[in-house]
């Protein structure tokens, strides 16, 4: 059964109510009864003090130090609150009792004369609270006084608290349910704001926001939330659609071009050179769009799954590296180090490696064959890095914050786009993201380019 999230809220704020209110009820009653007893109990043992040093028995027979005070009104009349007094031998048996006991006995526990407590117990239909004190003579036990006051209002008192209480829990239990859903109404209404307004949001109004309430409390923290994802959801779609326009736009070029050469061909017959010369320039679009396919294909896959982190050595994996790109590009590749020791570090090794290509070949790229392209690595503040730096024209700084888009290539001294697929920087700081690396870009036109990797030092 589907329960709404007011009601949920509504009936769990009424449990813990519930017990809460059980508790200082019992607590209540606990100590209204511990009250009660207590008061009777006080006056029980004031009672006893009053005539245990004025009642004796000496040899079964009871003696009177002030006889007037045993025939006190009291004792002799049945009255609100009246004091019960009985005095007994040793065994038990009665030798004299107060006249408003009348045929009745108190109950008679030898064993509880030394703990000096009080306790209840029925005296034919009336409920009592009763004490009993040992009668000492010459230093010897001769019997024991029995006490006892009316337990009937106390009763009355206890048991009307008691009905009260079991009435009201029911209705406050209703009266919280009510107000706790009412109440969970009221505090549920700005998300059922949120919820109106998120519904009406969709693919083609990305750009609207949820207005965010003037407290900042939760709700506020939620909206803007949901606002920051939906403006990360424009931009993604954003980037997407620029992404695929980009893509059928760079691949149509070459398939224009190999299908112009191909209609060439077959216009007319054509010389050997004639045909070798267009085959060749139909392989260069496929070429170009083969690469681009690739390329394509590797900046999708990045992400798809949990890359694998591993412990690299970086100067010796640099060196390697720049051996081998230096002789693929013929080019001179310096790497240079502070480091008197090993570095390690944790990464994705096939990752860093396509990383150092795509930023390695933008360098060759976009630097003259006689200047000099650097890698250096080293720590800063605890921090592995790597960089790679070119003496080549530069970048400006309108391109600096365009120059990881996919697609975007910066412009040459004639200013014609330089031929490559613009997708070697997208992917390098894809991969960079996914393998937790940071890339910092320092440039100036004329002057060269820096790119710097800097490594997580979190495993």
């Amino acid at each position: 059964m589907n329960v709404s999230y007011k009601e949920r809220i509504a009936r769990r704020l009424t449990l813990v109510t519930a017990l809460i209110v059980l508790i200082v009820f019992a607590i209540i009653y606990l100590v209204v009864d511990y009250t009660v007893v207590q008061s009777i109990d006080r006056e029980l043992k004031l009672e006893t003090e009053k005539h245990v040093g004025q009642i004796f028995l000496v040899n079964r027979e009871i003696k009177f130090v002030h006889k007037d005070e045993w025939l006190e009104q009291e004792h002799s009349q049945i009255q609100l609150n009246p004091i019960f007094i009985e005095i007994v031998d040793m065994e038990g048996n009665s030798m004299d009792k107060s006249p408003n006991l009348g045929e009745h006995h108190l109950g008679f526990y030898p064993e509880r004369a030394e703990n000096n407590e009080a306790w209840t117990l029925k005296t034919g239909s009336r409920e009592v609270r009763q004490m009993q004190i040992p009668l000492n003579h010459a230093g010897k036990q001769e019997g024991y006084m029995l006490v006892a006051k009316s337990f009937e209002d106390a009763r009355d008192l206890l048991t009307n608290l008691r009905n009260i209480l079991m009435i009201l829990y029911p209705g406050i239990l209703v009266s919280l349910f009510l107000s706790m859903r009412f109440l969970a109404g009221k505090s549920i209404q700005p998300i059922q704001k949120i919820i109106q307004k998120t519904n009406q949001i969709s693919q083609t109004n990305l750009n609207e926001r949820i207005p965010v309430a003037d407290l900042n409390d939760e709700i506020a923290q939620l909206t803007r939330s949901i606002n920051e994802l939906l403006t990360r959801l424009e931009q993604a779609l954003t980037r997407e659609k620029q992404f695929t326009s980009d893509a059928s736009h760079e691949l149509r070029t070459p398939l224009a071009v190999l299908r112009g050469t191909l209609e060439v061909l077959v216009r007319k017959p054509r010389t050997t050179e004639e045909y070798v010369g267009k085959i060749k320039m139909a392989l260069g679009s496929i070429d170009r769009m083969s690469e681009m396919i690739d390329q394509l294909l590797s900046l999708a896959r990045v992400g798809k799954g949990k890359m694998s982190r591993e412990e690299v050595e970086l100067v010796s994996f640099t060196k390697d590296f720049a051996k081998q790109v230096g002789l693929d590009a013929g080019r001179e590749i310096i790497v240079e180090t502070n480091l008197s020791t090993p570095l390690f570090t944790m990464v994705n090794k096939k990752s860093l490696h396509m990383i150092l290509t795509n930023l390695t070949q933008n360098a060759i790229k976009y630097s003259s064959p006689a200047t000099k392209i650097q890698l250096q690595v080293g720590s800063h503040e605890g921090s592995p890095f790597l960089s790679v730096r070119d003496e080549g024209k530069g970048i400006s700084s309108e391109s600096l914050d365009k120059i990881f888009d996919p697609f975007y290539r910066g412009a040459n001294e004639a200013g014609s786009a330089i031929q490559g697929t613009g997708l070697g920087l997208a992917i390098a700081k894809k991969l960079a993201m996914e393998s937790n690396i940071q890339v910092e870009v320092e440039s100036e036109k004329g002057k060269g380019s820096l790119f710097r990797l800097i490594f997580s030092t979190e495993i």
